[in-house]
């Protein structure tokens, strides 16, 4: 099996796995949404945010790192794996423990501080389960990650179902919360015992190399947080938690469509690495290419379709409480394309290891993005917090752009974002003329569309969907576990 057709059936896998995972997700916040409320949702989302920046500090982009340390030759790879575990695994201790104590400070009220301290295992679980990711990542072997992804999100939806149908209150939520991701990892952690024995280790000269790889990314994840989730969080603190609410609910759909993106450029992210380091440029920009070619011919139609549906598909996920949100989402998808995107020139930055380069770009944009959230939000409220979003992903995604072709001395073609825009303008008149469907037959019948309108303009090459389908190719002569 050639490297293209392994790394689309690992996708295959994935991507029907993340279906499966997308529907007991939707099913969830639907769930939420309508048990909990704008202001339960919103205080629900409150604990999740300020987690979420703790999560983010102790991740110091070891999720990254980690597969070019499995690269190197020089540590095998037992050494590495349990070196990048212990290593996260304290220091999840020592900062997702700092977290219920500081919002003890906070001016939040008792039900989410005990939220905080509840909600902080489930990020603890998380946490460690990214390292067992990236190891079967490298082995593109994802298929264990896709089960235990099911196992974990089934667990969540069964018990939120419960805890909702017999009113056990918000608190209870969040323990579902728990309980999901405490799932996910123990299977990951299962599967993973196959390959290495997982152990903890204290060797000092692997530390130091993965300190040298990692501080960069981590002050880069550090400012980048700033951006991330500082709109939220100043929402909860000078705006209603309704308001909260709200704006999360759009949020949090859009955050289970990155996820695509994410696995994709995940199974990419160790193919890319072997061809930087053999030098092989010509494959390394075909790749890049081809990828960029995937991403816009994806986001391009998401935005369009999302114009058209952004307010029903609210209301048929989260409830009528949630109708605003639907301007909301309509306004998030444009920062949700510029996530896209970046995703490939935020991986590469990794591959050709220019950490340090961007250390200065994430400063500018979490000072920039914060001054923007300061001013803007208390006034204007989530439309503030929506607008600074779109920006601060748009100069990231610029940086990181900037910084990519400067160093592979390659410029990425663009020419299939027009053929993507005229398919989409075809997709859009159908869902203009037939916008009293069903939403879902709606989103059915529009990909169908786009897809047959992008092939007759040339947009969708035969030669690529061929390549991704084939089972047997030439054997590879290099392959990525050597």
């Amino acid at each position: 099996m050639s490297l293209t057709s392994k790394i689309a059936h690992n996708t295959a896998y994935q991507f029907g796995g993340k279906i499966i995972g997308t529907i007991l997700g939707v099913l969830t916040v639907a769930i939420m949404t309508r048990y909990l409320g704008k202001i339960g949702f919103g205080e629900y989302s409150t604990i999740t945010a300020y987690l979420q920046i703790f999560g983010i500090l102790i991740d110091m982009g070891l999720s990254l790192i980690i597969i070019r340390l499995l690269a190197d030759t020089e540590f095998e790879n037992q050494k590495v794996i349990n070196n990048v575990f212990t290593l996260r695994f304290f220091s999840s201790l020592v900062f997702l423990g700092l977290a219920p104590l500081i919002i003890i400070f906070l001016p939040y009220p008792l039900l989410i501080k005990i939220g905080v301290a509840i909600a902080d295992l489930s990020f603890f679980f998380s946490s460690l389960n990214k390292i067992l990711i990236s190891l079967f990542q490298k082995e593109l072997k994802m298929l264990n990650v896709t089960v235990a992804e099911i196992g974990g999100r089934l667990v969540l939806f069964v018990f939120v179902f419960i805890f909702a149908l017999y009113d056990f209150g918000l608190l209870a939520i969040i323990l579902a919360v728990v309980l999901g991701s405490l799932t996910n990892f123990l299977m990951n952690y299962s599967s993973a015992k196959k390959f290495v024995k997982i152990s903890f280790a204290f060797d000092w000269p692997v530390w130091h190399k993965i300190l040298k790889f990692t501080w960069p990314v981590a002050i880069s994840i550090a400012f980048n947080l700033v951006y991330f989730k500082a709109d939220t969080i100043i929402l909860s603190l000078v705006r209603s938690q309704s308001e909260v609410g709200l704006y999360s609910a759009p949020y949090r759909i859009l955050e289970i469509l990155t996820n695509f993106i994410y696995l994709f450029m995940g199974l990419l992210f160790p193919v890319l690495t072997f061809a930087w380091q053999q030098k092989n440029l010509d494959r390394f920009r075909g790749m890049i290419q081809k990828t960029l070619d995937i991403l816009l011919i994806i986001t391009i139609p998401m935005i369009f379709g999302t114009l058209f549906v952004a307010k029903r598909l609210m209301l048929l996920i989260a409830g009528p409480e949630f109708a605003e949100s639907g301007l909301i989402l309509q306004i998030l998808i444009f920062a949700t394309a510029f996530i896209f995107i970046n995703s490939l020139f935020g991986y590469l930055i990794v591959v050709i290891d220019k950490q340090k380069k961007i250390v200065g770009a994430y400063v500018f944009v979490a000072i920039f993005s914060l001054l923007g959230y300061i001013l803007t939000i208390p006034k204007y409220g989530y439309f503030g917090a929506a607008a600074f979003t779109i920006i601060s992903e748009a100069l990231i995604f610029i940086f990181n752009f900037i910084i990519v072709t400067k160093t592979i001395k390659f410029m990425p073609s663009f020419s299939i974002l027009y053929k993507a825009i005229a398919a989409s303008l075809i997709m859009s008149l159908f869902l203009y003329v037939s916008r009293n469907l069903n939403v879902i037959g709606l989103f059915f019948l529009s990909s169908l569309i786009y897809l047959l309108a992008l092939y007759l303009f040339k947009g969708l090459p035969k030669e690529l969907i061929l390549e991704m389908l084939k089972i047997k190719s030439e054997p590879e002569v290099a392959k990525i576990n050597e």
